[in-house]
Order: structure tokens, then sequence, then C-alpha cells
């Protein structure tokens, strides 16, 4: 099984990973994605109803058709979104009438191939996808009432039965959120193998007599064949955001003449291709099928809004003006979550696709006006934070070039200094953050000590940016400056950032177990650490190496203690914190969750080494609850897999990953330029998690960080591993990885 994982990863892969979750606890809160990486369109089972986020559970007993769909995440919901349902007997078509019971032992999900035996209709259904297209397979019994239902959703829709070309077209809607243009469509159309024996059209729960087109709140169609026992229909499907036109030419140029199985083959060979990229050998099984399923969910968003239209011209329709304009387009990711781990595994691994991606972030300032730190697909007002600027900052970093690097630093400057016109977009309370140094804790915007620190870190990316283009220090000082706004709320008789008043003093009462409030989606012990950008300053702030290593380690001995009156109820976050058995240490949610790494810079590298492991251990395995919170568009996964190699990006805006350690014995990374990394840890197992010794090209290594440009040139990375942690290896300061206010310094 293992020695297959190079050429056949995607074999490896569960996309039923993190599906057994709900609204109150969150195993991953993820659906089966049937799709190819960064594809425009996925397909999944749908056990929910219609409208609900939580398309696709686990523990589910019926299937209510096979959606498309664009979710990020159930709390995002979803848009541009239609669905299709095989039935037969009776002819039912809303979505409990003609839903059917399913078990997992007669389901199969890959990435590149669905299949579900739905009991009470005896079909079996199958799908295989492309970008923006897929086709279907239905094996029907012997019956004169078999059927296809077509299901364009409320919310205002249109379809239009064409029997003449066995063909349904039609768009839908419905989006969750907004604002979107006035004109916003995701037109489908479907062709069939088999002549229609029947053909009606529905609206809401009734069917309409005499029509083969209908646009109403609520839209739908029904076509009937007569089949055989076992017989096969086929179906293609393709859909667009600009017209129907396009969304046949999608189809004629993904599908073209291939057969169901020529699909499946492509799309399993493209998985492989890209999950190939990394070969891991000398893991347990489940360690292995964990890494590749983790892997899987990070090649997903933001996934494409472009089009390749009919002069073989890179197109999209814009969610900020509705025009159809030239260029990239991309949507469906939170920075909030995503610029951590997420994006600095891109710029290693996938270049290519953020350089498309970067310039679709130049197309979202010049359509919309600001950069969307929540897309989905347009400006949502969602999260917190200015984080756009590291994830444009840290690309160009790390070399990415090819794109309008200029406009980009326009938009970061512009969202920089401006509040937008959603709390979500640009930044929220600037001028008391640019006057004080800091949001205020009493002056009405929450989760403001949260968005200081995010802001802070935000203005760090800006100023590595603007060196990186050799702005003028006129420009760019001043975000040096504000990066170091950390230190305002920083209370030294806790120990921990601490909300302040526009008075200058800190919030009182103050209880550091509090989540929400002045933090978002965490507490004080989880933000305190939000210092991507100078942690040695923090250290220095907490009273010294030792200190600042006892707080770290307070995270994981004190009780899950929890406050939960700002929200007024134990949201989900709290609840996997406080059942993870891991002390303060809230691995589900994000905030946290680069902490571990930060005992490298105090001199204890093998206490990141220990927590890493156990963190792996505890937390992750490839079944359907095997996600310990959201997995939230890659980051939960990303932290893994970076783990996993032995190396993590705690700051992105700077070229350094802070070495953790290993966990398999031999992994193998194959870059886009074809050099490789290869990573070594031969005496690597459960009991041998610590580095005696580490040697990068042969030579001894005492840094506690690896440089990118050093590792995108190619490197072997040799790690002794022991079961006694060596508490002398990189643990001088000068071993530290970097931090802004010692910059210079060595």
């Amino acid at each position: 099984m293992l020695a297959s994982a190079a050429t056949d990863p995607v074999e490896l892969v569960n996309p039923l990973m993190g599906t057994a979750s709900k609204p109150e606890l969150s195993n991953g809160n993820t659906y089966p994605t049937i799709a190819l990486p960064w594809g425009m369109n996925f397909w999944t089972p749908q056990t929910g109803k219609m409208g609900n986020g939580w398309a696709y559970t686990y523990d589910a007993d019926k299937i209510r058709g096979f959606k498309q769909t664009h979710q990020p995440s159930p709390w995002m919901n979803d848009y541009g979104q239609f669905a299709i349902m095989p039935v037969t007997g009776k002819l039912r078509f809303t979505q409990d009438d003609r839903a059917s019971w399913f078990s997992h032992k007669a389901e199969t999900a890959k990435p590149y191939y669905y299949s579900v035996y739905l009991a009470d209709a005896d079909v079996t259904t199958e799908i295989t996808p492309t970008e923006r297209a897929a086709q279907f397979r239905f094996t029907f019994p012997k019956t004169d009432e078999a059927y296809v239902v077509v299901d364009a959703y409320d919310k205002g829709s249109y379809i239009k039965v064409i029997p003449a070309e066995r063909k349904i077209v039609g768009y839908s809607t419905r989006y969750a959120r907004g604002p979107l243009p006035k004109n916003f469509k995701n037109y489908f159309v479907i062709h069939f193998d088999k002549p229609f024996t029947s053909a009606r059209i529905w609206s809401g729960d009734k069917l309409v007599a005499d029509v083969t087109e209908l646009a109403s709140e609520h839209s739908g169609a029904v076509v009937g064949f007569k089949t055989e026992k076992g017989e096969k229909v086929g179906m293609r499907v393709a859909s667009s955001f600009i017209s129907e036109e396009q969304a046949e030419l999608n189809l004629q140029r993904e599908l073209a003449s291939d057969s169901f199985d020529t699909t499946a083959q492509k799309g399993k060979e493209i998985w492989n291709k890209t999950l190939g990229r990394i070969n891991v050998e000398g893991g347990s099984d489940e360690q292995t099928r964990t890494f590749y399923s983790s892997l899987y969910r990070m090649l997903f968003f933001p996934n494409k809004l472009y089009e390749v239209d009919a002069n073989n011209q890179i197109v999209h329709w814009s969610p900020y003006n509705g025009k159809i304009l030239p260029g990239y387009m991309f949507a469906g990711t939170g920075f909030w979550d995503t610029f951590r781990a997420l994006y600095p595994f891109l710029n290693l691994m996938y270049p290519s696709i953020n350089r498309e991606m970067q310039a679709g972030l130049a197309n979202d300032f010049k359509e919309g006006g600001w950069l969307p730190e929540w897309s989905s697909p347009g400006l949502a007002n969602v999260m917190i934070g200015n984080n756009s600027a590291s994830v444009v900052a840290e690309a160009y970093v790390k070399g990415l070039r090819g794109y309008d690097i200029d406009t980009l630093w326009q938009a970061l400057k512009h969202g920089a200094d401006n509040e937008g016109p959603m709390d979500a977009v640009g930044r929220k309370g600037v001028k008391y953050y640019n006057e004080l140094g800091y949001v205020p804790y009493d002056v009405k915007i929450n989760e403001n000590a949260a968005r200081t620190l995010e802001y802070a870190y935000d203005d760090f990316a800006i100023y590595q940016l603007g060196k990186a283009l050799n702005k003028p220090e006129s420009e760019i000082a001043i975000y040096k400056q504000r990066a170091m706004n950390y230190k305002k709320l920083f209370d030294p008789e806790t120990g921990l950032m601490r909300g302040k008043n526009q008075d200058g003093s800190f919030q009182s009462p103050f209880n550091p177990f509090k989540w929400g409030d002045a933090f978002t989606e965490g507490n004080s012990w989880h933000y305190t650490w939000s210092v991507f950008q100078d942690v040695n300053g923090l250290v220095d702030l907490m009273g010294g190496r030792e200190k600042f290593v006892a707080k770290l380690d307070q995270v994981f001995t004190l009780p899950p203690t929890f406050d939960e009156s700002y929200y007024g109820e134990v949201i989900h976050e709290i609840r996997e914190m406080q059942i993870a058995n891991m002390g303060q240490y809230a691995h589900g949610n994000q905030p946290i969750q680069h902490m571990i790494y930060l005992y490298g810079y105090a001199g204890a590298p093998w206490k990141t080494q220990y927590w890493a492991r156990e963190t792996m251990n505890r937390l992750y395995k490839p079944t359907p609850d095997g996600y310990c919170g959201d997995e939230d568009n890659g980051q939960t996964s990303a932290w893994y897999v970076f783990s996993a190699l032995g190396f993590y990006p705690v700051t992105p805006a700077v070229p350094q990953y802070v070495v953790g350690a290993p966990l398999f014995k031999k992994a193998t990374l194959t870059l886009e330029s074809g050099k490789r990394i290869v990573i070594n840890a031969p005496a690597n197992s459960d009991a041998k998690r610590y580095v005696r010794a580490l040697k990068v090209d042969g030579k001894p290594y005492e840094n506690n960080w690896l440089g990118h440009a050093a590792l995108m040139r190619g490197a072997v990375l040799d790690f002794d591993m022991s079961a006694q942690p060596n508490t002398r290896r990189a643990t001088a300061p000068a071993s530290a990885p970097y931090s802004l206010s010692t910059d210079g310094a060595r």
C-alpha cells in the first residue's frame, strides 16, 4: 500500500475526512469534494436541505441530490449551485420526495470519482469531474419510469428542456453572501446520451403543464427514460458565470468526445501528478493517508472563477461590477485563515497557481476598489484583519513575478489606510489605530485587540514588500513603526495581551479565558502569541527566554477553562478546545496554530518537536471525524502537511521556515523547477521524535530556521532522530528565526 504513494497517492485520499460534523461540533466541516485542483466547479452528494451549509454530513441517511457547489465552508454557504437526482417509479421531484436512503458501505469517494447506490430508486450514480464540467453515469433498473430531476434551486431560477437535442439548459441565481451584481447567474447546460420519453417542468412543489421552459422563484425539470436492467444512462454537464454559450463551450472543450472512464482516468492522472509532487515514505498507513487527505484539502481554494472564451482568452465575470472582463479571478477563501500556512505552501510547492491568484487579486482591486479579505465570490463581511497584506507581500518576497505588483502595492496601502465598505474590508478602526497605535476597547469596535495585533503584522508585511520593491524609506518607515504596535497591548501584570481603552488604561475587569470580546474566536491565551513579525520582542516583554518558555508551557498545563458570555453560548470552537485534552491549546481554530513553533525562538526547540508530534498524533486522522475543528479552506490541513515535513512558516512575509521535526522517515518534494528537497529521517519513529542533529546538504546545521531561497535551489535535509531531546542544539540566540527587533543585529 505505502509503496504506491509516489505513483498513486490519490488512492490514499479519503474525501470523507472531516464530514462527521455539525454546527455544534466541527470535526472538519468538510464535504466530499469531487473536483480537480482549483477547479471552477465542484460536485458533492447532498444530504442536507437546499440552502443548508452542511451539504453533506456523514451521519445522514438520505441523499437529496448531487450538487454543483462552490462552497468554501458551511458557515459561508454556497453560490451558483444546482442539483441533479435520479428517481424511479412515481415521478417525485421535491427535495424530500426524491430523497433516497443510502449506505456508506455502497459509497465510493475519491477526488476524481464518486459512486453511490440510491436504494429507494435502485439506481447507482457515478460522477467524474473536470475543472468546469462533469460526467454522470446512472445505472437504472428495468423500468418505464426512470427519471432524472434537475433542480435549479430557489431565489430565482430558469430551466428549459430541449428534447430534440436531449438537452436541458438553465441558470440559478442563489447565493449566500453578498451583495453581488444584479446579473449574477450560474448558467448550466446538460446533455444526455439517451432520448427522453417524457419531459416536464416544475415550479416549487408543482408540475407546470404544457411548457418546456420556465423562469420562476424555484424552477426545475424532470426528464424520463425507459430503461433495461443495468442500463447506463450518461449525462454531461457544465456551467458558466458568463453565459449559456460559454457553458456549452466549457462542456465541449473539457469533455470533448471523452467517455466517462476517460474523463475519470484523466482526473486521476491530474490528481496523482499534483499530489505526487510530495512523496512520503516510512510512516504508518494511517499517517500516510492523513497526509494525502490533508494535501487534497489544500488544493481547492481559492478556486478558479475565470473561464476561457471562444478566442482562447482568459476572461471572467466580475463579482464586483457584473462585467465580463479579461484576466484571472479566483474566489472562495478567507485570508484570516489561509495567510498562515496555506499560501506559504502554494509559494513553496505550487507557485504558478499563486501567480494566477495574485493576478486575480490585482483585478479584484481594479474592479472592486478593495482586496477581498473573504471572497465568496465578491466581498464578504466575515472575520477581521487586513491579511491580504500578508498574502500579497509574501508571494513577492518569496520570488513570484509576472503580475501587476504595482497595482497590488497601491491596494495594500489603500487597505491599510482606510475603512472599507464593510467591517471586514480595509481596516475597521483605522483612525484610532493610526493615532493611538491600537484599536481601543471602549469605542464599540468588536474584537479590537485581535484587530490591533493583526494590523501590526500586516503593517510589517507591507514594510517587507516595500523594501523588496525598493520603495523609499520615507514611504515605508511608517509601516515598520506600526509593526511594533503589538507592544501597546501587552499587560506586564498578567504577561498577556489585553484590550486597552482610549485613555490608555487597560480594560477592566479582564478575564484571560474570555472568548471573543477583545479577541476573535479565541481568548487572550490564544491571541497573545500573534506577534509573528517580532517573537523576540515578545520574549523580551515577557521577561526573557525562560519566562517565555514557561508561558508557552502554561498553554498546555492550564485547564480548558472558558468564558463564553460574549457569545451567549458555547460556540463550537470553544467546545473543540475543551474536549481535546490539551489545556488551553485550541488547535481547532487558527489564531494559536503557530504557537508550538515559538519555542525555538527562546532556546527550547525540542518542545516544538514534542508538541508538533503530539498534535499530529492526537488531533488528525484520515476518518470522518479526522479534524479537530473547521478545516478552513486548507489552513488546518496545511499545518499538518508542513509539520509532517518538519518545518513551518511562522512569519509568512519572511522567507524563512521554523524547524520542527519530520513525521516520516523520508519525504521528497519535487519543486516546479524540477529541483528536489529531500528530507531524510531514517531513525524516525513515534518514540524517536526529537532532533539530535540536522545536516543541510551534508553540513551540520545549527539554525532553527530554513531559508526559502536555499530550499528553492534544492536541498537535502538529514535529521538524526533520537528518543531523548537534545537540549543544546539550536538553542543560542543567534540560532533563532527572524524577528523585527533583532533584524540587522546578527
